[in-house]
């Protein structure tokens, strides 16, 4: 046997001594409260948070709107126009639905952000300048129809910016 050093305060171990018991463990951190749950619903991101500008938030919400309208107008003007006016007013049904339809597109891409959206938006504005003057060749009221030439205009312009055009994917 050696004696102990002063650098080692333990005693070496002796075969008829029974070994140190183990050191404790410390002690497991609570674990985390579980999330309380929301009672309030809210839709999907389907992008990042501030990703997407007020003003197309705006458009996509109004497109969405003026799209589920349209497609009640445009099956109205279909039927109804083609009963009183023939095949013109079929015609006019058939591009009031087209127009719908694209705004409904437009209001999803413009939404999520669709690199797509921008083109589509752009031609559902001036597929809107282009029905409004053939509403105003029909006999509709010049005042509602320049409204709508004035809207679709600043659409273009506001979706012609460099930011708006950067953010989907155009340069």
């Amino acid at each position: 046997m050696t004696d102990p050093t002063p650098a080692d305060p333990t005693p070496p171990p002796t075969d008829s001594a029974p070994p140190p018991p183990p050191a404790p463990e410390p002690a497991a951190a609570p674990a985390p409260a579980p999330a309380a749950a929301s009672t309030t619903w809210s839709p999907p991101a389907a992008t990042p948070a501030g990703a997407r500008p007020t003003g197309i938030t705006i458009l996509a919400v109004l497109a969405a709107i003026g799209g589920v309208l349209g497609l009640f107008g445009g099956f109205i003007v279909l039927f109804g126009g083609t009963v009183l006016f023939g095949a013109l007013g079929g015609l006019l049904g058939v591009a009031a639905l087209a127009y719908a339809a694209l705004l409904v597109a437009f209001a999803y891409g413009a939404w999520t952000l669709k690199p797509w959206a921008w083109p589509l938006g752009v031609a559902v504005a001036i597929f809107g300048i282009v029905m409004s003057i053939v509403y105003i060749i029909g006999g509709s009221s010049i005042a509602n129809q320049a409204l709508s030439v004035v809207v679709d205009g600043v659409i273009l312009y506001y979706l012609n910016q460099p930011g708006i055009k950067a953010l989907f994917g155009r340069a």
